[in-house]
């Protein structure tokens, strides 16, 4: 798959490099792959998990749950007696991640939330060690905006597919004229994370593109 950010020879080298998961994380990238179910990619997770390894979070609140994928394997790096909470509005979804998430034994430690993150994010309280945004880009900037209330000191923040198929790179009259404004907001999103004082933030050109940020003390 071209994602127009690096080369597609160079996606597949770090796809064949990179140790495959066995059990149902393996069961579960199969599936996305077969019913084109967006999860993030082998690269992405890679990098994320080192961070995780790192960090050992007590607790994880992750915007947008889909079938449960990133949740699982986020559960694995919690420190003991960790908790993940996560969102979904998508009923499909949640039933999928439901399954999913009883089927991996965690149960205990991810909890869903059903709903749309703008209603759910007022509602939850901090501080969160880790925070994962990967649901409607076009509200980045928003759920941003939460997070930052969330967040504990020396904590991060991850954003999936910041650069929207390469389209955030480009000049905002050569993409579609529907996509002008989502890439509008995305870039708008990546300004203030990068230019935020609190924040030390990278932005990374692999998957669709991958920000990060941590809160300095």
């Amino acid at each position: 798959m071209n994602s127009n950010i690096t080369h597609d020879y160079i996606r597949e080298f770090l796809w064949e490099m990179e140790p495959k998961d066995e059990g149902l994380i393996r069961e579960l990238e199969v599936e996305a792959e077969e019913t084109d179910v967006p999860i993030i990619p082998l690269e992405v997770k890679s990098f994320l998990t080192t961070v995780l390894e790192i960090k050992r979070p007590k607790r994880i609140l992750e915007i947008g749950t889909a079938i449960g994928y990133s949740a699982i394997v986020m559960s694995q790096y919690l420190a003991d007696s960790g908790k993940i909470d996560t969102i979904e509005r998508n009923p499909k979804m949640l039933v999928r991640a439901e399954e999913n998430i009883k089927k991996a034994g965690r149960e205990q430690c991810i909890r869903i939330h059903e709903g749309s993150a703008e209603d759910i994010l007022p509602q939850l309280e901090g501080p969160y060690d880790f925070i994962f945004i990967d649901a409607a880009k076009g509200q980045y900037h928003l759920f941003f905006e939460y997070s930052k209330k969330l967040i504990a000191e020396q904590g991060i923040i991850m954003a999936d597919n910041v650069l929207h198929k390469g389209m955030v790179a480009k000049n905002r009259y050569s993409i579609p004229r529907r996509q002008r404004t989502i890439h509008k907001r995305m870039r708008n999103f990546l300004w203030d994370m990068l230019y935020d004082e609190d924040y030390k933030s990278s932005l990374l050109p692999i998957g669709d593109g991958v920000a990060i940020c941590y809160k300095k003390s």
